[in-house]
């Protein structure tokens, strides 16, 4: 008899460890989550999303200071909100992924990638057609234009994002690391590489608009941090493929949430630090209203400034000033223009002769036209 259930016990079939469709003893088939480093990294996520929307409201507080009222402060605002958006992209992906978690993924991705470098490349672009413009004339575009070509940008991506969503939903499949361990992480599709595609062709002409700004002189620097920002996005987002699909093509589900990580800070983060850093900075030193000698001693004028909207009422020193080196430069002009008259008349009238005490009559010498002391 005891025999019998002895043998039974061994002829037993044993049930497979949760996750295994097919098993040979009841070793794990599911890679595990290390919770406590994973919470970690979504706190200081979280704290950053906090930290942002504060300094929204810190830029609204002091949006009167010349530092960020030349730079937009409704375009600062927007950035920073974008900046928000993609930090959340870490709560998306902390949990077991499934349906609902891809979807919030790819929406917090996507989404805060437009709005913030939307927001960032409007005010560059503006400096570029104003830096190009070689006519006395100033191209000035308001903020309330700008919007107006950044609405659409934003309303495709709200459109592609609600078609992808409702027609072809993001799942999470199951892949297997490189111990042979079940995890999940959202399909990658054409949706996916046709936005990728679009996103790629945006930062290039990104990349183009702050090359051709680079020469030119806004006040507090500002292009030039916020080109820094778009080659630091460009450059984070190409290692960051070259690491998922070159060098840990199989890690596993805590790696790939650090490598999302790391690459949250280092275009978020960094952004944030390029367009943001400078102006509290000077804020805290008491400069907010204060621009740099090289600027004054340059005449930077107001259409250099990203807003568009010049320096404002306050400004009659600087806009006096610019006027005086404009009528210094017709007055040139206009003294040019007499000397080419007169020597095209002698030209063609050799008899002439220039009056003593004239323009070209500045000595006690006998006086000569231009053309008598060339020929």
């Amino acid at each position: 008899m005891h025999a019998k259930a002895h043998h039974e016990d061994l002829t037993k079939c044993l049930k497979c460890a949760e996750g295994c469709k097919k098993c040979k003893d009841s070793a794990p088939c599911l890679a595990n989550y290390n919770w406590p480093f994973r919470i970690t990294l979504l706190s200081i996520s979280i704290s950053c999303v906090v930290s942002t929307l504060a300094l929204v409201g810190y830029v609204y507080h002091h949006r009167k200071i010349k530092v960020f009222k030349v730079a937009s402060p409704i375009f600062l605002g927007i950035t920073l909100l974008g900046c928000a958006i993609m930090y959340l992209e870490m709560a998306a992906i902390f949990p077991v992924l499934d349906l609902y978690s891809c979807i919030a993924t790819k929406w917090t991705r996507h989404l805060g990638f437009c709005v913030t470098y939307t927001a960032l490349l409007m005010k560059t672009w503006r400096v570029s057609l104003t830096f190009r413009v070689k006519s006395a004339h100033k191209v000035k575009l308001t903020d309330k234009q700008l919007l107006q070509w950044m609405f659409p940008i934003l309303l495709v991506m709200l459109i592609y994002l609600g078609t992808w969503t409702l027609g072809s939903p993001p799942d999470a499949e199951d892949i297997r690391d490189q111990s042979g361990l079940i995890f999940k992480q959202c399909t990658y599709n054409w949706w996916d590489h046709s936005l990728a595609i679009g996103e790629v062709l945006f930062l290039g002409w990104g990349i183009r608009v702050c090359l051709n700004v680079r020469n030119a002189e806004s006040l507090f620097n500002e292009a030039r941090f916020i080109s820094y920002a778009i080659y630091n996005i460009a450059v984070v987002n190409i290692a960051m493929v070259a690491f998922h699909l070159l060098i840990f093509p199989r890690v596993g589900p805590d790696i790939k949430y650090l490598l999302g990580f790391v690459r949250t800070q280092l275009s978020t983060t960094v952004t944030i630090g390029l367009v943001f850093g400078p102006k509290i900075y000077r804020v805290l030193r008491g400069l907010g209203d204060q621009y740099e000698s090289r600027v004054r001693a340059k005449g930077v004028s107001a259409s250099f400034s990203l807003n568009g909207l010049g320096l404002g009422p306050d400004e009659n020193s600087d806009l006096y000033q610019e006027n005086e080196e404009l009528k210094e430069e017709v007055q040139k002009l206009a003294a040019q223009i007499e000397f080419m008259k007169i020597v095209h008349m002698e030209m063609n009238n050799r008899h002439v002769r220039p009056r003593p005490g004239s323009y070209f009559c500045g000595s006690p010498e006998p006086a000569t036209s231009p053309v008598s002391k060339t020929g």
